[in-house]
């Protein structure tokens, strides 16, 4: 059943316009195609504003687990680190459904 990566980041409101077009334009993209996800979604907290939560779907939990130990994930938490370090903090999740209605 379909599994998602999640990363939940905590974005300095000073670096929230330059992040948001950051991710939109170039990290989304690029880890949708270097974990070779189904799709991502992203989006940001009605309930904190400074919170960004992103989503990418795979097929199943085995493609999810492939990615968490990969070079793929590795080298994009170092891209990310490279731009934001100081200015977010993240935490990682990975949830497989196991029911949808």
């Amino acid at each position: 059943m379909t599994a998602y990566f999640i990363v939940r980041a905590e974005v300095d409101p000073d670096a929230r316009e330059a992040f948001d077009r950051w991710y939109q334009e170039e990290h989304l993209p690029d880890a949708v195609a270097a974990f070779d996800a189904a799709g991502a979604s992203r989006g940001w907290s009605d309930t904190d504003e400074n919170v960004h939560v992103a989503f990418y779907e795979f097929a199943d939990l085995a493609a999810v687990n492939r990615v968490m130990g990969s070079d793929a994930l590795k080298g994009m938490i170092a891209e990310f680190d490279r731009h934001w370090s100081g200015k977010v903090t993240r935490s990682r999740d990975v949830v497989e459904l196991i029911q949808t209605i």
